[in-house]
Parts: structure tokens; C-alpha cells; sequence
């Protein structure tokens, strides 16, 4: 289906590898050359760009992390003059320096025609009305979703997030057939269709394309079962170049198909940083192939994943994120992450996807506590009943004791974006 409007990813695997060889070269050599943070770091490790002659040799090469990019704040990691930027991004900086990323007139072009194939590959059409409520301003999601989609052809509607009742609102009376936003926040929405008396399959709106949080299987079908729309997973990270990345084609749903053309990805090590093979968990590395103002090589992600053979293209798939090594809870010793409370929540039909972890401390010994929200009134029966069963499920899951506190609907606070699900109470050592 999308061999008309993207044939490049009909590229055969002998072709796609040699396509990607002539443009690591490409990319190492650009960024030796323009960016001394990272010249820096390939003098230290002893390898110069003529040192990559297959795409195994990437290995050889130092990775870029978070803390690479925060150290060149604000723009040592461009590799072209800052006055031919178009375009700034930046992450939050909530957790230090905000991480600044540069566009090129030509970078802001390949973004929107990739994020135009991601779009067609979740099911949007030219012409399809889109309803956009990713966030937009430094953060990557929203104007990185409106060019893509104008790209493709489509009727954008740029609402950004916020506003419920507006969101239905609009996507009502306008007829959006793709909605775009967090799947957190597209249970908020639900619920306020819910709340209105409107069932959404009444709507327009068939095909549901979210990012920019991990979610679960278990998310995938409360939302498809409440709102009946095809629920597909995109991926993307600023630093790499922001959404589109990868993403999930709706007639498979079979995990993000990595636009290899482009991005080159590893799965290393967590903990020694060596290559696994494909098919075992580990952390995500990019490595951009096309980048002009701010390329990367070998960016550490922190995702968690693994790499699957293409099923739809020659290029391969992501797994779902199961975490990110730098959000890891350790709990008693024990590693844990949000998303596997999230699965163990969603396998009750009367719990929702609305939860918060709280960790503290007593003595010596972390407790652990999950408040999550019912979907209706529960009699006092059924909200022991759900909560034993919760903390069976946990129990078995990963042997730990919680805590748990189920609220009535509504009783967990809503995100308008990327949802808080961790509240650390506990004593830093």
C-alpha cells in the first residue's frame, strides 16, 4: 500500500544495505569534519571516518549521549554555520541543560516527507482530515506531525493539547479520521466523549497514530475497544530528529518499522555498551544518515527494545519500548519498570490506564504503592477484590509487595501530554 506514494521502502535488503554503507560514510565524514565535540571523541577512541568499511566497523566508533549534547549547549553540536539553522528545537531540560537540536531548509524537507510515510503507513490518506493535539513549540511532536501531514496531503487541524471538551468537540463536528496525540492523553479524551454521552464510533475518526510515551499492548486495546480505531504506534526522539522515526504500518500493528534509509539502529549492552544481535533486548542506538545540521552517530536513546525482521518492508522493526534504562525503578533490589505495572493493571477490565506509582521509605526498606483509577462506582466487595488481585498480579510479575489504592473514576490527574507516572518520596543517599 505504500509502494505508490513511498516506493523507497520497497528497497530489497541487499540494496538497503548498500544505501546505507554509502551514507554512514557520508554522515561520519560530515561529522568528523564539522563537529569538534565529536572529533574529539573519535581521536580519543583512535578511529578515523576511513576506518569504516563495512557497516560492522560502526561499532568501532565512540556513541553520543544526552550529556554530549547538554555539554555543547547551546549549539557546539551543530556541523553547519548556526545562521543556515531554519529551525530550533529543544528538549524541557527538567532533569539538567535543555538538549538543542538545528534543522536545515533541507533537514525540515526529509522530516516531513518521512513523517509523511510514517502518517501513510498508520493508515492516513491525502486528503484525510488530521487532528493534531500533540503539543506544539520546542517540542518536537507537534510541528514535526502538521508538516508531515501537510506533506502527505491532509487537512491538518493544529489544536495541540489541552482543552477536552474542545478536542471533542472538534473532532466532531470537523470530521477528523486521524487523530493524533499521546495515547495517555487519548484516554483523557475518551473520557470526556464518555462523559458528553457521545460514543466516538459515531465520529469520523478511524485511525487513532500515538507516540511520544511508552505504552503497552494492554493501552493499545482500552483504547480501540473504547473508541473503535485502529491504535498505531510511531517513534521518534528530537535528538535523532523528532517523530517519525519509525513507525507501525495499521494493516500489521506488528511494532514501528525503523526507516533504516535514513536512521541505522543498534541494540547494545545496557551495561557494557557491546552489540547484541537482532531479536535480543537491549538499549536503542541511531546513528542519522541524512542529518545536515546536526547528525548523530551512535546516540545511546535509553529505550529498551529489540530489533525484528521487517514484515511489511526489507527494514526492520522495533519491539515495543519497555522502559528506558534511566527511568528503571530499583525497588528492593529489584528492577522495575512503569510499563510492567501498566500490563498488570490493564489485565482488569475495571481498572483504566490512569496510575501512579509512589515510592518511600521505611527504615531501611522502600515501599512501593500504586494508586490507579476504576472505570465506574465499585462496591466495597469488588474494590478489595481488584486490589488483592492487582498486587497477586505484581507479586507474581516481579516479587514485590505493593500497596494498593484504587480511586474512583477521574481520581488520578490527568496529563496533557506525556504522563507522570513515578512519584520518587524517597531520601536521596
Amino acid at each position: 500500500m505504500t509502494r505508490t506514494l513511498f516506493p523507497e521502502t520497497d528497497l530489497s535488503l541487499d540494496a538497503l544495505r548498500a544505501l546505507q554503507l554509502e551514507r554512514l560514510r557520508s554522515a561520519l565524514r560530515h561529522a568528523w569534519e564539522n563537529q569538534a565535540p565529536y572529533r574529539a571523541r573519535c581521536d580519543a577512541a583512535g578511529v578515523h571516518p576511513d576506518d569504516l568499511r563495512t557497516l560492522d566497523d560502526l561499532r568501532r566508533f565512540p556513541f553520543t549521549t544526552k550529556a554530549d549534547l547538554r555539554d555543547a549547549y547551546p549549539f557546539g553540536m551543530f556541523a553547519i554555520p548556526r545562521e543556515k539553522c531554519v529551525r530550533i528545537h529543544a528538549s524541557s531540560g527538567t532533569t539538567g541543560r535543555p538538549t538543542v537540536v538545528g534543522y536545515s531548509a533541507r533537514d525540515i524537507a526529509l522530516w516531513a516527507e518521512l513523517m509523511a510515510r510514517s502518517l501513510h503507513a498508520g493508515g492516513a490518506r491525502p486528503g484525510d482530515i488530521i487532528h493534531n493535539a500533540y503539543g506544539y513549540g520546542l517540542f518536537t511532536g507537534g510541528l514535526g506531525a502538521h508538516y508531515g501531514a501537510e506533506r502527505l496531503g491532509c487537512t491538518v487541524v493544529p489544536m495541540s493539547g489541552g482543552f477536552g471538551e474542545r478536542q471533542v468537540q472538534l473532532i466532531r463536528e470537523f470530521g477528523a479520521r486521524v487523530v493524533l496525540m499521546t495515547p495517555s492523553y487519548m484516554l483523557a479524551v475518551a473520557e470526556e466523549f464518555e462523559r458528553q454521552g457521545i460514543d466516538p464510533r459515531d465520529t469520523a475518526m478511524r485511525i487513532g497514530i500515538f507516540g511520544a510515551e511508552p505504552w503497552t499492548e494492554g493501552m493499545r486495546r482500552e483504547i480501540e475497544t473504547r473508541t473503535g480505531i485502529d491504535a498505531v504506534d510511531i517513534f521518534g526522539l528530537s535528538e535523532v530528529m523528532g517523530p517519525g522515526v519509525a513507525c507501525e504500518f495499521v494493516e500489521s500493528k506488528d511494532g514501528p518499522t525503523v526507516w533504516e534509509d535514513h536512521f541505522y539502529p543498534e541494540i547494545v549492552d545496557p551495561e557494557t555498551g557491546q552489540p547484541v544481535a537482532d531479536g535480543q533486548p537491549g538499549e536503542l542506538v541511531f546513528t542519522s544518515l541524512t542529518k545536515e545540521a546536526m547528525p548523530v552517530i551512535r546516540y545511546r536513546t535509553r529505550d529498551l527494545t529489540r530489533l525484528l525482521p521487517g514484515s511489511v518492508t526489507a527494514m526492520r522493526r522495533m519491539a515495543r519500548i519497555t522502559g528506558r534504562s534511566d527511568d528503571m525503578l530499583i525497588v528492593r533490589g529489584v528492577n522495575l519498570f512503569p510499563s510492567q505495572v501498566e500490563e498488570q493493571i490493564l489485565r482488569d477490565p475495571r481498572l483504566t490506564g490512569h496510575y501512579l506509582i509512589e515510592l518511600t521509605r521505611t527504615g531501611a526498606l522502600d515501599d512501593l504503592k500504586v494508586r490507579v483509577e476504576a472505570r465506574e462506582a465499585l462496591d466495597p466487595a469488588a474494590l478489595a477484590e481488584a486490589a488483592t488481585g492487582l498486587a497477586k498480579h505484581l507479586k507474581g510479575m516481579c516479587g514485590l509487595s505493593a500497596e494498593i489504592e484504587i480511586v474512583e473514576p477521574g481520581g488520578v490527574e490527568r496529563s496533557m501530554g506525556k504522563a507522570r507516572r513515578v512519584i520518587d518520596k524517597r531520601p536521596r543517599d
